[in-house]
């Protein structure tokens, strides 16, 4: 029999590992009860977190395996905004994927994603000109969230008025979609973002600029390679996927840092290992504890758990990234960690179209951050720090952090 887990107990969104370390050891398939989707069957072990990312037995595209059964999205009380994020290129098989992965990709190569490094230096050495006039911070909002929102927001031309706004938004989404209460609770936020993005999308029709949002809705006037849904589920998605990790990242990056010092010593004395730095708080932070869902195509046997044909599968990225089989060590923070061969960005045809975009960011932000605040600390004991409620996306609410020892900005040391 599949055991089960409750995966929105505050306990487990403060500290996971302990519980994923258990359910590896006792069972690689976990069952929750999913209060839209029902029954949830994860995927705790990592090699069958890997094998399952090229599994044909899986779809990605929830239609592919009803077959003429009621698709749980079409309730009543679930708003169409949701339906339409149906769309999205995380939600689709090939050849519908490839379609729409190839209209973005040229927008995240490395190489165009090294041509932004200069515009992130410039808006990360603002960020940080601003916290040290401060007594103390909150690194989410006066940092880590500002640098990503900022770069994808002018990849997509958001104008600037709104981005502060959608976030907002999205968050309220992303944490409160776990009952069909919240679901109903949320449909004026949804009904807010549906005209936001028609917005953004009359906007770039009569104002076309050299970015990405314009991009996309000239593919769908001129072949129509887009409809409506399909481009406004493909904005949400890079929105939200072109800051939410990379805000966790960062996040999540500099409390593991403050809460391994000879660590964060040793990338000080050792900035050249800011690249594997970066990668193992990738591995160890996990800014994405679980991707999109998966759909079971066929009845699927795994090491005595069945998984029957039409299930939802999903993936905890956060207990393979800490699969003792595969990492040495592994709750231990180690930044010269290699080989690394983590699953933050997940694996395969879906692998994360702004994983370039994000190690950059992230990689510039931290830099900066450790050389120029290396007495930073938090400015609240540990256990106070909370968790955000969202099942999918590992993040603090709030990271408040203290500049220099006194927690007197710079300008008022310096007068002294």
């Amino acid at each position: 029999m599949t055991p089960e887990i409750n995966l929105k107990t505050r306990e487990l969104r403060a500290n996971p590992y302990p519980t994923y370390a258990r359910l590896r050891k006792e069972s690689p398939v976990v069952l929750y009860k999913h209060p839209i989707f029902g029954k949830t069957y994860y995927l705790t072990r990592y090699n069958d977190i890997v094998s399952s990312f090229t599994d044909p037995r899986l779809a990605n595209d929830r239609r592919n395996v009803l077959e003429g059964k009621k698709d749980p999205m079409d309730r009543w009380w679930v708003p169409k905004l949701f339906r339409i994020l149906q769309n999205n290129m995380l939600a689709k098989d090939v050849p519908d994927h490839r379609r729409l992965r190839d209209l973005v990709h040229k927008g995240f190569t490395p190489r165009r994603v090294e041509e932004m490094k200069q515009a992130v230096e410039r808006i990360v050495s603002e960020l940080l000109d601003a916290a040290e006039k401060k007594p103390a911070v909150d690194l989410l909002a006066d940092f880590a969230l500002p640098l990503p929102l900022t770069v994808i927001s002018e990849m997509m031309g958001v104008p600037e008025e709104d981005r502060l706004t959608f976030h907002r938004q999205m968050g309220g989404l992303l944490d409160n979609l776990t009952t069909p209460a919240g679901f109903l609770l949320q449909t004026p936020n949804a009904f807010n973002m549906m005209r936001f993005f028609r917005k953004l999308i009359r906007l770039r029709q009569t104002e076309p600029r050299d970015d990405l949002l314009t991009a996309l809705v000239q593919a769908e006037e001129q072949g129509d390679r887009l409809n409506e849904d399909e481009l406004i589920s493909m904005i949400f998605l890079l929105l939200l996927a072109g800051h939410e990790t990379t805000v966790n990242l960062i996040g999540n990056g500099t409390l593991a840092l403050l809460q391994h010092p000879e660590q964060l010593q040793k990338l000080r004395e050792h900035p050249e290992l800011i690249g594997s730095a970066v990668e193992e708080l990738l591995r160890y932070g996990n800014p994405v504890d679980q991707p999109s869902p998966r759909y079971a195509r066929e009845e699927i046997q795994l090491e005595g758990h069945v998984i029957p044909k039409g299930a939802t599968v999903m993936c905890l990225l956060a207990s393979a990234n800490r699969d003792e089989s595969v990492f040495e060590n592994a709750d231990t923070l180690d930044i010269t960690r290699k080989p690394n061969r983590h699953v933050a960005f997940g694996m395969g045809v879906h692998y994360c179209l702004g994983a370039p975009l994000a190690r950059l960011e992230g990689t510039i932000a931290l830099q900066h951050l450790v050389r120029r605040f290396p007495d930073m600390k938090l400015a609240v004991p540990a256990e106070q720090l909370r968790w955000r409620g969202s099942i999918g996306l590992r993040g603090l609410k709030a990271l408040p952090l203290l500049l220099s020892p006194s927690g007197a900005p710079a300008a008022m040391r310096e007068a002294a």
